[in-house]
């Protein structure tokens, strides 16, 4: 018996395996010997992701040959749509695959869509960089280009929506949250888990688009392929060490799918007559909600459960709060798209013979973000718990709602910054003479990416907490992914904004908002129409979030 106390102690308290299907062992399985591995492939992940998507702007419009207009609806689809893809990702790994099997799949993919990537990028353009008219419009390039680099692009979000849902979860598995160091350890892993995300992104912001602009192209996509296929190695390096889960539940978006058709099936019946059936056999809990009482016409027929029920009742009571974030996803999707293009027009000379890419500007903002966030925690948060007497100073929703205010600032600041670049650039005569540098420091331009790095910490980072902790424990991969959809939609929503604006102000041969040559364009315009739609979303979010009442011990507003 004395042998077995130490073996029973050092048991996984959860439901895991190792890579052969056996119960683990503290003592040789998971933990940080696990946890470095999968840090390393997120670093490699967000490295590679940001290496082809902080630059993007400016391959389709030089490299491609695409309107200012056409660029920024295609990034924008783009990035919505691998936003949304983890949606999917999260419903295969937890029905189908498992994590393990997804992450490798997805890797597999991410790999195959950066080599093509890197492919399409060395096939030499038919067209020739021939310009047309005072706007200097470049003729496109070959079919097989163009179409090559979107399949590529799109197999890159088809393996980032695999990959993306779940490192981070499978990072989570190697820690027993029973055990009391374990579960320290775990909130540890989550902290370098955020700093390994910012250092990808930022080394791929620096180095990458530096490389893209000033060697080739090629190259500068070819290397984040390089890192994936090593960050893939590395993962794989680690599989007899991981803890594998091995808990089967149904699907939380089938049970919440299924609770929304059930009740449109059985639409007819009456609610009444279901609740005094289900009281009548004691299934129906004393404090139900009472809240979406349509959704009981689920309970007909046993096909959904009254917990199912309830699941589904606590997703719908975060939709206006999801709704009325979408104005500041909207605003957050400029970043990598006109603030760039703006960015190229201005001088960026550092010294000399030296010039830094436009894009390498987003580097300061994620900069902002993290000199901000221990601010936020160590001086904010203090001070506004000595004002409101709130054990985490402000609430979720008073968080979001500072983002989306500083967001609006900033596109107010935006349309202050390109007034005054425009009329630099008529007072030097420069408004047609697109190769010549607009006399004006890209420095210009760091209060905008400032303000939308810290409008990140409050809003985004708020909504992940909000969308995380307002729903049951089983539920969390559904907050998270109405978090990422918000993104996703805020996405396609401002491709939308952007093709039904062009389409508006480009008629009878006039410039739009959006003309390729951005001396005569005005995208001081859309940034203040941003800011106006972003006030109105603000309005109506302080209206649903003064009467949202949060539905456990976190806080209330």
């Amino acid at each position: 018996m004395s042998t077995e106390k130490p073996l029973l102690l050092d048991t996984v308290a959860n439901a895991a395996v190792d890579y052969k299907g056996r119960r683990v062992l503290r003592s040789n399985s998971g933990g940080w010997r696990s946890a470095y591995f999968i840090i390393g492939v997120e670093v490699a992940e967000r490295f590679a992701y940001y290496g082809i998507g902080c630059n993007l702007i400016m391959y389709l419009t030089e490299q491609l040959g695409q309107s200012t207009a056409t660029a920024a609806e295609n990034i924008n689809t783009w990035i919505g749509t691998a936003s949304l893809l983890p949606l999917l990702g999260a419903f295969v790994a937890d029905s189908y695959l498992g994590r393990y099997r997804t992450i490798i799949i997805a890797s597999c993919i991410y790999i195959l869509g950066l080599g093509l990537l890197t492919l399409s990028a060395m096939i030499p353009s038919i067209s020739t960089s021939n310009y047309l008219g005072t706007n200097k419009v470049r003729l496109g390039s070959s079919e097989l280009q163009v179409n090559l680099f979107f399949i590529s692009l799109y197999l890159v979000a088809v393996g980032q929506g695999g990959h993306k849902p779940c490192v981070q979860a499978f990072g989570a598995d190697q820690f027993d949250g029973e055990d009391p160091a374990e579960c320290r350890a775990k909130s540890s892993f989550f902290n370098w888990w955020y700093f390994g995300i910012c250092a990808g992104s930022s080394v791929a912001m620096l180095i990458v688009s530096f490389v893209q602009e000033n060697l080739s192209w090629g190259l500068g996509f070819g290397i984040p392929c390089v890192v994936m296929v090593i960050a893939l190695g590395v993962f794989l390096l680690g599989t007899r060490t991981y803890r594998y889960s091995i808990k089967k539940v149904k699907s939380p978006f089938v049970r919440i799918g299924q609770v929304f058709v059930t009740a449109i099936k059985n639409r007819r019946a009456k609610p009444s007559e279901i609740v005094i059936e289900e009281e009548a056999c004691r299934t129906l809990p004393q404090h139900s909600s009472e809240q979406f009482k349509f959704l009981n016409r689920a309970l007909q027929d046993k096909v959904c459960t009254v917990n199912d029920v309830e699941e589904a009742k606590a997703v719908l009571r975060l939709v206006p709060i999801w709704a009325t974030s979408l104005g500041y996803a909207i605003v957050f999707a400029q970043t990598s798209t006109f603030f760039t293009k703006q960015g190229a027009t201005l001088d960026r000379t550092i010294f000399p013979g030296f010039e830094i890419p436009a894009a390498s500007l987003q580097f300061f903002g994620g900069l902002a973000m993290v000199f901000f966030i221990p601010v936020y925690d160590c001086i904010f948060v203090p001070i506004a718990r000595a004002i409101t007497t709130k054990p985490f100073g402000i609430t979720m929703l008073q968080r979001i709602g500072i983002g989306m205010l500083l967001s609006i600032i900033c596109m107010v600041v935006a349309a202050l910054i390109e007034i005054k670049r425009l009329k630099t650039a008529k007072e030097y005569g420069l408004v047609d003479m697109l190769d010549v540098t607009i006399p004006m420091s890209v420095w210009w331009l760091l209060p905008q990416y400032v303000l939308s790095g810290i409008a990140d910490v409050f809003t985004m980072v708020g909504l992940q907490e909000f969308f995380y902790d307002q729903v049951p424990i089983e539920l969390r991969s559904v907050g998270l992914a109405l978090y990422l959809s918000i993104f996703g939609v805020g996405n396609f929503l401002s491709s939308f904004l952007i093709s039904f604006i062009e389409e508006a102000t480009g008629g009878d041969g006039k410039d739009s908002w959006f003309a390729d040559n951005l001396n005569r364009a005005h995208l001081d315009y859309f940034y203040w129409l941003l800011a106006g739609l972003g006030a109105i979303a603000f309005a109506a979010y302080l209206y649903f979030a003064k009467s949202y009442i949060y539905n456990n011990r976190k806080s209330t507003i």
